[in-house]
């Protein structure tokens, strides 16, 4: 529809008959389009710390129940193994537990960074995962390193304190599920779970017994008190996973032991069979040794980790 245009030299007929037109085509407007009532409606001006209602969807809900233990896994690695985190988060993502039960925390734990590419590279990481603890120290092996991790998590977690906490190796593959329904009857306190050494008649280590390191899990007051007491402050240099069983040996601490073999154990290989190394088993919680990438094809093959993989046409795998 067109109307003519006003001048000043325009007639009073036309301009009644503009006024008309218009007055007509808001009449029809209003009663045949459907109108939003808020669109009539002055509401205050939102801003980012206004309160927003929004729905709630599955997610939400789930995450709002609170889950039977909250579980810290810090897996022990060095900065340069951007690889190796790649491939476990890949590994840990596609995993699934009942949340009602856990809550499991991830984190990749080293020692300070010591070049630029290790700074521009976890820097990424970082911002993109946020999921890594650098703690203070040199890297190290033997050297005190996992008595700077466990002794730094109540400063770090204050009164988000969790049930138990888990230290890992970057080669240990963890079947999540597994091990939140073996962690589901057990104490929260005083408690040290792992593959205790020795696991045979012959007592090879000279401060036994202990939980080997390829992965234990310790109450969150056994964490207070190495982060509290002087024994392990004074006593840490040594190997690492031996001085933890040897801190608790010497104080009367971690009563609670739970020696998950043969569901803990190394990769086999080529190796030879022992208490600690053999075939895979159904019902693993732990495999551990996984040095190269092979080594991780064949465990994963094993337990059927890519049998989900849709078909498509954007990739031919046989």
């Amino acid at each position: 529809m067109s109307f003519p245009l006003l001048s000043k030299t325009s007639s009073p007929s036309t301009l009644t008959f503009v006024i008309l037109s218009l007055a007509i085509v808001a009449l029809v407007f209003i009663t045949i389009s459907p109108i939003n009532p808020g669109f009539l409606t002055c509401s205050r001006p939102i801003s980012a710390s206004s309160d927003i209602s929004v729905s709630t969807t599955d997610e939400t809900t789930s995450s709002a129940v609170k889950p039977e233990f909250r579980m810290l896994l810090g897996i022990v690695t060095l900065p340069e193994m951007y690889e190796r985190r790649h491939l476990l988060r890949n590994i840990f993502a596609l995993q699934t537990y009942d949340r009602t039960v856990a809550q499991i925390d991830i984190r990749y734990v080293f020692c300070n960074l010591t070049d630029d590419e290790q700074r521009v590279f976890v820097a990424l990481e970082i911002m993109r995962y946020d999921d890594i603890i650098i703690l203070n120290c040199k890297e190290n092996m033997n050297d005190g390193k996992t008595y700077a991790f466990l002794s730094s998590l109540p400063e770090l977690y204050g009164d988000q304190a969790y049930d138990f906490v888990m230290k890992g190796d970057d080669d240990s593959y963890i079947i999540l599920d597994k091990l939140v329904e073996s962690l589901r009857d057990k104490p929260r306190e005083d408690m040290y779970y792992g593959l205790r050494i020795p696991c045979d008649t012959k007592n090879f280590f000279p401060f036994p017994p202990f939980m080997e390191g390829m992965g234990y899990v310790l109450s969150w007051d056994l964490i207070q008190w190495i982060a509290t007491s002087d024994l392990p402050r004074k006593d840490n240099i040594g190997l690492e996973d031996m001085w933890t069983g040897r801190w608790f040996n010497l104080a009367g601490k971690a009563k609670n032991r739970f020696d998950m073999a043969p569901r803990f154990y190394d990769y086999l290989g080529n190796g030879k069979k022992n208490c600690f190394r053999h075939e895979f088993i159904p019902d693993s919680i732990l495999v551990h040794r996984l040095k190269k990438n092979y080594q991780w094809a064949d465990t994963l093959k094993y337990f059927n980790v890519t049998s989900k993989l849709k078909p498509s046409k954007f990739y031919h795998i046989p």
